[in-house]
């Protein structure tokens, strides 16, 4: 096996560290697929520090016991997930918004800092005294007034990933099989899909069930149109025997702008121009896209819930 020996400080990018790690063979065959998949660049384009602990490292016994036995010993990095039985995701966001006064549908078109004043799409306004703002970083940035030039250009330089989710209901209850798997083809436009049904049997019909793909683009190529991308995911899913085109009952298919932060080389230098920035002008930032991290859902929520803790004190 040609497995590149390198020392870790003198690791570049995320393409030497795969193949350190895995060997060329399997660092070609599997994760760079699934890197020009996931983050639709080449691996050679990301850095390394977003990694952690969200990759498993094995080493070479854990290999050679791999081959031959069950795996029982868990390598992921949680040991267990929570989901509600009921309501879907939304119920947690339900609770969360309990008593608050929540405005929807408002766009954020200026915000005035010296006169700290938000100004909406639809001619309303709003004054404040401090500012917390979840927005993708580059799209505040183009809202503030007077953001120097040096700031905006730094904004524009953040990557991103924009995506598709497709969903598909079957009148069958046995079409998901698992609560996720990856896809590493890449003639199929979904890296991942997993099931909603699985998580929660209330999330279906009785004698039902339902998968989800995900699709990912960098958001500086060019993104199919969503024809292109809810045919590809059907006859590909079917084409690989996940169920008959006959067993759908509904399908729907969403586009999501900011789908994930892009690691490439210049984000800790873009970002930091950004953040500091807003920090300059009285605005925290919260969220993965406020934050400009790769954040989980809890990690999100604990971004909001520290900076609201300290505005209370």
């Amino acid at each position: 096996m040609s497995r590149p020996q390198k020392n870790i400080d003198d690791i570049k990018n995320y393409d030497e560290l795969l193949r350190s790690q895995f060997g060329n063979y399997f660092a070609e065959n599997f994760p760079f697929k699934y890197t020009r998949k996931y983050w639709g660049l080449e691996a050679k384009e990301l850095e390394t520090q977003w990694v952690k602990i969200r990759m498993h490292f094995p080493d070479l016994e854990q290999v050679l016991k791999g081959s031959y036995e069950v795996q029982k010993d868990n390598f992921y990095y949680t040991n267990f997930m929570r989901y509600p039985k009921k309501g879907g995701f939304r119920s947690v966001l339900d609770k969360c918004r309990d008593g608050l006064d929540i405005r929807f549908n408002k766009e954020v078109v200026r915000i005035d800092t010296k006169a700290k004043i938000v100004y909406f799409g639809d001619n309303s306004t709003q004054s404040y005294d401090k500012l917390i703002s979840s927005l993708p970083l580059p799209e505040i940035a183009k809202m503030i007034d007077d953001v120097p030039d040096g700031v905006l250009r730094a904004a524009d330089r953040l990557h991103h990933t924009s995506g598709y989710m497709v969903s598909l209901g079957f009148k069958r209850p046995d079409i998901a099989k698992y609560l996720w798997f990856y896809i590493y083809d890449e003639d199929i436009l979904s890296s991942r899909v997993y099931s909603s049904s699985l998580k929660s049997s209330d999330n279906v019909p009785n004698g039902c069930s339902s998968l989800q793909a995900e699709i990912f683009f960098d958001s500086k190529s060019r993104i199919p149109s969503k024809n292109e991308v809810l045919n590809n995911t059907i006859e590909k899913l079917s084409a690989m025997g996940l169920f008959s085109k006959d067993d759908i009952v509904v399908s729907d298919i969403r586009f999501e702008k900011y789908a994930n932060v892009t690691f490439d080389h210049d984000i800790y230098k873009n970002r930091g121009i950004v953040l500091e920035f807003l920090r300059q002008c009285g605005i925290e930032s919260i969220g993965r896209f406020g934050k400009w991290e790769y954040l989980w859902t809890y990690q999100a929520f604990e971004s909001g819930m520290k900076v609201a803790d300290h505005k209370l004190l």
